[in-house]
């Protein structure tokens, strides 16, 4: 199982299509989704407070939104 931590905030309709497109991921691979609620976090928000929808990957590598399905998947590829 690949584990991948999804930074997020309430409201944020960017983050609802980032889930949709981790949902499509989890249909080709065997994913386990974090989901990381920044606003509760100072830090958090400091370092993605503008740049949510953030995915991070086990090798502690980040993608940011805008991305799509076959971004994702090119970094699975290695894992």
């Amino acid at each position: 199982m690949i584990s991948l931590t999804l930074y997020t905030t309430a409201g944020c309709h960017l983050c609802e299509l980032a889930e949709d497109i981790l949902s499509l991921a989890q249909a080709n691979y065997d994913l386990s989704i974090k989901h990381t609620e920044i606003g509760d976090d100072d830090d958090l928000v400091g370092r993605y407070g503008i740049r949510i929808p953030v995915i991070k990957f086990p090798d502690g590598s980040e993608l940011g939104w805008p991305f799509e399905l076959s971004d994702i998947e090119s970094k699975l590829i290695p894992l």
